[in-house]
Parts: structure tokens; C-alpha cells; sequence
């Protein structure tokens, strides 16, 4: 749990702004089986929305949808997806792995298809690479002649963000190497199997990858079985030099990405040259659709004061101490149209600003440490400690 206090001078720590994700309609231009339990879906975007659907390869968008439940009750569902392809004007792809009993990926991998469609999020996230490699509407940004390795580690649905990563540096700078760690259960899991075939008959020497098969014998043992510590330690001590690496992308479930993030450590990595993102953090407490959990206010007892700024309007709710509530809670009480997504502290879309009063996060698995110094925080994560708190999305 992370401690948070108003920063008086926090605009000089050189935070970039965030965009404010905002939801659109878009339609479904094509819906492609990519394994027996996932889909890519691609979005048409419309000229006119281009620029608010400009993303970067790792970044995510949120999807939107009323589903009726096993027990016939229609509710608002979001999920979050990461982006699978390169910049491109006109179209978002997503890959949608469903989950055991999972609502949502259940519905679309049995239901969804073109002509459907959906309210989608636009693109959010600090999954990207912190070298000036792309910029779909900065094209003066690009760098072309910079040697760099790097490398991803992912698992499953996992491959998604990589995907589009790998892509977009390797085809941007033929002085990048890129090496790809890919851990599945079985070779029929695979996402994206022939794209990444692809990718290596297209850059034979640029682009090395190594599946890893948990249930699958393959013929060699590094590449098969479960990675544990001992696995991961010959694979980056030997297979991949780690003093070599410009920067490491981990991307899949908390245990694996932890793993990763450790042996780094271990071996003298700069954890700046780490970037990490989760499939979850285990058990979120998600908001009922788009109005909040039930939390009832007690006049006539202690309550939490809780201010928000959103679109340049002020908002304000109480909060009963013993409610313990979450200041997004909170204010979707009031105002449905905040921003969130996964509810988990994953995404960073409720972040906001923190300008008076204190706060406890409970977790934090989006903000970067300088974005937190700057005084921002998850507001899905915190819990006002002060009598009263007030946060800014916009800024």
C-alpha cells in the first residue's frame, strides 16, 4: 500500500499529460479466430475520430457493452485490450482470449462479429517503449539509425501488446534486435503463431523467438515446462545477455511478470529499463456498471469529503468512513461518466491528480514512480486518510 500526499510543486517533476480516455461507438469491421479460444477484432475508426484513436504500440483501449448475466440481469460490462497491431489510421485490432466463466470474452468469442457495435475507450496506457521509436502523427519523432536490443517476455493473451511493439520497432529501424520469450500450455494456444513466423522469415537475423511449451515435450528442455526460477536464469544468462539489453518488456500473469522483474533486479538491471504489464492483480474490486457500488451516506455520521474535477466541472460526495470506499467508487456515484476500466490499479485510466488531503493506494501496478512523485494517483486504489480530499482527472 503506498502512502499519498498532496505535492505543492508537483507540475516541475516534467509529468506528461495524459490524454482523457473518452468512449466512442465504433463498428466492427472484422472478427478473425486466431486460436479455438481467441479472436483478433478489428474497429473501424472514422475520419473524423482518427486522431482520438492515435495510439502507440502497447497501449490498450477499453470496451463497453450491456450483457445479461447467468441469472438473466442486463449490466454494463468493461474489460480493457490491449492494441495487437502497428499504428495504422482507421482501425484499432484488439485480440480477445476468453477466460474460464468469463462474461464477456465468452460472449464475444461465441457472439461478436462484423457489422456489431461496441462503445470503445480511446487508447490509454504506459506500456511503451520510452525510445522515440514511433509516433503515427509525429513522423519527425521516428528514430531510424540508433542500434537498440530489445527484449519481451510474455504468456498467453500476453503476446498482444508485444505484437504490436515488435512490429512497429523492427520495421521502423533495421539497427534494432528483438528477442521474444513466449511462454504457452500447448503449441494449438499460441496466439498469433504465423504472424510471428512471419515476423521471422521477414527478419531472420533482427528477430529471435523462443516458445516455451508447459505442457508440450519440445526438444529443447529450456523450452519446456512451466519457467521457473532455475529455467529463467539460464535464459537470460546465457541465451539472452542481459547487459545488453536497452529495455525488457513483460507482459502476463502477476507470478511470471514478478519472476521477471526479480531476476532483472538480481543481476543489476535498472528497473527504468523494466516495463511490465499485468493480465490482473488477483481479486479487483470492480464498480457495479457505470454507477458505483451501493454505498449509502450517514448524515449523522462521520463522512469522507470527497471533491472532483472532471471536464473543467466540480463534483462533490460524501463518503461514510465506514464505507471504506474508493474515491472512484465515490464519484461514480454522482457522476457515471468517470473514467475507469479494469478496477484493479492495472490500467491507469481513473488516474487522477491528487491536490488536496491524503490518500491510501492500495495497490499500483500503472503509474510510473515519477507520475506518483508528481502527485497522481489511482483513484480504483485510494482511500481518503484526510477528512477531506480532492482529486483532478484532468489534469
Amino acid at each position: 500500500m503506498t502512502e499519498t500526499t498532496q505535492t505543492p510543486d508537483s507540475d516541475a517533476a516534467g509529468v506528461a499529460p495524459r490524454r482523457r480516455a473518452s468512449f466512442h461507438t465504433l463498428t466492427v469491421g472484422e472478427v478473425r479466430r486466431l486460436t479455438a479460444a481467441a479472436i483478433e477484432v478489428t474497429f473501424e475508426v472514422p475520419d473524423e475520430l482518427v486522431e482520438d484513436y492515435d495510439y502507440l504500440p502497447g497501449q490498450y483501449v477499453a470496451l463497453r457493452k450491456e450483457l445479461e448475466d447467468a441469472d438473466g440481469h442486463v449490466a454494463e460490462v468493461r474489460r480493457s485490450y490491449s492494441i495487437c497491431a502497428e499504428p495504422k489510421p482507421g482501425e484499432i485490432r484488439v485480440a480477445i482470449k476468453r477466460d474460464l466463466g468469463g462474461l464477456f470474452s465468452t460472449w464475444a468469442n461465441e457472439s461478436l462479429q462484423a457489422g456489431d457495435t461496441m462503445d470503445v475507450m480511446s487508447p490509454s496506457g504506459a506500456f511503451i517503449s520510452k525510445h522515440k521509436m514511433t509516433g503515427l502523427n509525429d513522423p519527425e519523432s521516428i528514430d531510424t539509425t540508433t542500434s537498440h536490443n530489445f527484449v519481451a517476455v510474455a504468456a498467453g493473451s500476453g503476446i498482444t501488446p508485444v505484437m504490436a511493439i515488435a512490429r512497429t520497432v523492427l520495421a521502423a529501424n533495421d539497427n534494432v534486435h528483438f528477442d521474444l520469450v513466449y511462454a504457452n500450455r500447448a503449441a494449438m494456444d499460441v496466439m498469433f503463431l504465423e504472424e510471428l513466423a512471419d515476423l521471422k522469415d521477414r527478419y531472420p537475423s533482427r528477430f529471435a523467438l523462443h516458445h516455451v511449451l508447459s505442457r508440450e515435450q519440445r526438444i529443447s528442455p529450456l523450452l519446456s515446462g512451466r519457467i521457473d526460477a532455475e529455467k529463467l536464469t539460464t535464459l537470460l544468462g546465457s541465451v539472452i545477455r542481459t547487459d545488453q539489453i536497452d529495455e525488457w518488456f513483460l507482459c502476463g500473469p502477476f507470478e511470471l511478470v514478478q519472476l521477471v522483474r526479480d531476476n532483472l533486479s538480481e543481476q543489476g538491471v535498472p528497473a527504468e529499463k523494466v516495463r511490465y504489464e499485468l493480465f490482473t492483480t488477483g481479486q479487483p474490486t470492480r464498480p457495479e456498471g457505470h454507477s458505483g457500488r451501493p454505498v449509502v451516506e450517514d448524515e449523522s455520521g462521520e463522512n469522507y469529503e470527497i471533491e472532483f474535477k472532471l471536464d473543467g466541472l466540480q463534483g462533490q460526495v460524501k463518503s461514510p468512513m465506514s464505507a471504506r470506499e474508493t474515491i472512484l467508487n465515490a464519484a461514480l456515484r454522482v457522476r457515471p461518466d468517470v473514467p475507469f476500466a479494469c478496477a484493479g490499479g492495472v490500467c491507469g485510466t481513473c488516474r487522477a491528480k491528487l491536490v488536496t488531503g491524503t490518500v491510501q493506494m492500495e495497490e499500483n501496478y500503472a503509474l510510473e514512480p515519477e507520475e506518483i512523485e508528481a502527485g497522481y494517483v489511482l483513484t480504483c486504489q485510494s482511500h481518503p486518510t484526510s477528512d477531506a480530499v480532492s482529486v483532478d482527472f484532468d489534469a
